[in-house]
């Protein structure tokens, strides 16, 4: 599977995502409205990987700790968005799939939030798949 079909995978199983093109690029939505998740298929460079909304102060650490991995998206960048390269070698899917929730819980309304809280205790209790 590529990078964009497994990015696909992991923005579009949050709750009330939808998926369409914005500035060319395959972008996640929450509720149609609000994005949390843009691909970019050397959209201002010559590189391929996603920029998404982050927590306040991650941005900082995640580039400092792994610079290969992270950077600055233009754009988004000064408001703290989170830059992912996925044209490296040792991309790790579980941590992204974190950066994605975490994405999705930026932007995402409280009662959605809430619903992905609830799937989260039911998977540890043992009652989800």
């Amino acid at each position: 599977m590529d990078a964009l079909e497994r990015l696909r995978g992991l923005c579009l199983a949050l709750p009330e995502t939808t998926e369409r093109l914005s500035h060319g690029e395959p972008t996640w939505f929450v509720r149609d409205k609000k994005t949390f998740v843009m691909f970019a298929d050397q959209h201002h460079d010559d590189r391929t990987g996603f920029w998404c909304a982050a927590p306040a102060g991650s941005q900082e650490s995640l580039i400092a700790s792994d610079p290969e991995h992270f950077f600055r998206p233009p754009y988004v960048g000064h408001r703290g968005w989170l830059g992912v390269y996925l044209d490296v070698p040792g991309v790790d899917w579980c941590h992204l799939a974190e950066l994605v929730e975490d994405a999705y819980r930026q932007v995402a309304p409280k009662s959605l939030v809430a619903r992905l809280d609830e799937a989260a205790a039911e998977r540890a209790a043992g009652g989800g798949s």
